[in-house]
């Protein structure tokens, strides 16, 4: 078992969105979708992807590049479960820690997408969390998306890790994990076991400035230090459309622009997903940062060509085709020297 993803699981449907308006502030960066209130609004169509979310998704990505990769998460006893279990076995996904509970519902969720942009409507179903018993050791664990009361959940994998100390940890944190709830007193206390044992971390600047608790608009460098300084040995912040920034072991930085594809996103689910995801990947097959950067970021710019967070996900034979033959220049380079902010 090269690549262990946990994290929880669920329905998208997406609803492509044909009349609505989107409002933004002057600066663009607090938008608001509308509709009108009241009416029956048309659509132009849905599809419905069992089988998604942080985690899922990284164990499809793991599984496209030909690394043997198992799932951790639980699915209730409902056709959407079922479902779920048997897109992963399609993907070649060891599903044995995938647990179906008698009473619960799948997670399902509403994907609004209107224009290149989507509004998740999200509900977690409440799952009793147990760390699982492996049959082998993973080389990597994947840990992304859970639910607001699966802290216990997180310390309880954290001690099982060490049974295997040479296991590197990938942390990915969603929504609740990073936000405050009324179950968490404080994020960096609360997960600081997790940062302690974590390899490589990801998440996306607006997340790293809620994390530290730094206002908008925070210096990029100072955001991966600050990171690090909680405890993993690499962090890895993405900022939209400029790329990602890096920061490893030695206190080196780098930047890797997005894979220069000139054709503009169709839908941008699961592009971050699959950047962590595959730089996790490249790292476990011996890739240095760099290089691992480079393959997130192809594979993220596929998965913006296609709907959903999978469908765009790429064997390792087309990856590096892609990287291979890049439509423009597409080089990692380093901050070190570079004064001021990473963007």
């Amino acid at each position: 078992m090269d690549f262990l993803a946990v994290g929880d699981t669920v329905v998208d449907d997406f609803i492509r969105l044909k009349d609505a308006t989107v409002h933004c502030n002057i600066d663009h960066e607090a938008c608001e979708i509308s509709m009108r209130w009241g009416d029956k609004i048309p659509y132009e169509f849905h599809k419905l992807i069992p089988a998604v979310g942080n985690a899922a998704n990284a164990a499809v990505s793991a599984a496209r590049l030909g690394v043997s990769s198992a799932f951790r998460a639980y699915v209730g006893k409902d056709a959407y479960g079922a479902q779920c279990l048997d897109a992963l076995r399609k993907e070649g996904i060891d599903t044995t820690y995938v647990e179906t509970v008698e009473g619960k519902f799948t997670n399902y969720h509403y994907v609004l997408w209107f224009e290149s942009q989507r509004t998740i409507l999200v509900k977690h179903e409440q799952f009793d969390y147990r760390a699982p018993t492996l049959a082998t050791a993973p080389k990597w664990l994947y840990l992304s998306s859970l639910g607001e009361t699966s802290l216990p959940y997180h310390h309880a994998l954290m001690d099982m890790l060490k049974k295997y100390p040479e296991c590197k940890l990938a942390f990915q944190p969603g929504t609740y994990q990073i936000n405050f709830s009324e179950h968490w007193v404080n994020h960096k206390e609360d997960f600081a076991d997790v940062y302690a044992r974590t390899e490589i971390f990801f998440c996306n600047k607006e997340e790293a400035e809620r994390i530290l608790d730094k206002p908008t608009g925070s210096d990029l460098k100072d955001l991966l230090r600050s990171i690090k300084a909680l405890g993993p040995k690499m962090i890895v912040i993405t900022d939209d459309a400029r790329g990602a920034y890096s920061i490893d072991e030695s206190g080196a930085m780098l930047h890797c622009p997005r894979y220069p594809d000139p054709r503009a996103p169709y839908e941008i689910t699961g592009a971050g997903d699959a950047l962590a995801s595959t730089t996790t990947v490249a790292l476990s097959l011996g890739k240095d940062l760099a290089t691992a950067l480079q393959w997130g970021a192809t594979n993220a710019s596929a998965v913006l060509q296609k709907i959903g967070a999978q469908e765009g996900l790429l064997t390792r034979e087309q990856l590096e085709k892609n990287l291979a033959n890049p439509p423009a220049p597409f080089v990692v380079e380093s901050l070190d020297n570079s004064p001021g902010k990473a963007s």
